[in-house]
């Protein structure tokens, strides 16, 4: 079964970013075999020293995620039909957690009423003037 568990895999489970199925059949295999538990205390010392790798890098920033923008025009059904393809690939077939979680906020945002939106719109407001005023006030 160990042999079934990619390094990819491990970093994957390690950010949390498996499906609960994936997540699940990896803690099982933990479980039941040393030499994986092994392996993974590699991975993990890999990530204490830094990884510097491509692949470590591009997993960090998640560079193949789409941006909340995006997400928010896929809501909107007014995507071009390339990046709707690939948007829809990366939430129902890779199931990446950020976005999926991304999407469900905007999806609440969405469905937020008309007059708490405008509250909350006139907070972020009044703490962004505030603060900019303050900025004003103070000498350069």
């Amino acid at each position: 079964m160990t042999a079934e568990i990619t390094r990819e895999q491990l970093h994957a489970y390690l950010d949390d970013a498996l499906s609960e199925t994936e997540s699940a059949r990896v803690e099982r295999a933990l479980r039941d075999s040393e030499a994986l538990q092994g392996r993974l205390r590699l991975v993990m010392q890999e990530r204490d020293r830094g990884e510097h790798s491509l692949g470590a890098i591009w997993r960090r920033q998640r560079l193949s995620c789409p941006t909340r923008e995006q997400l928010g025009s896929y809501l909107l059904d007014v995507l071009d039909e390339d990046l709707l393809a690939y948007v829809r690939f990366h939430l129902e077939t890779v199931g990446c957690p950020y976005c999926v979680a991304n999407l469900a906020d905007l999806k609440a945002l969405q469905q937020e009423p008309a007059d708490r939106a405008r509250q909350r719109r006139q907070r972020i407001f009044e703490s962004s003037a505030g603060y900019l005023q303050g900025c004003r006030d103070t000498p350069a």
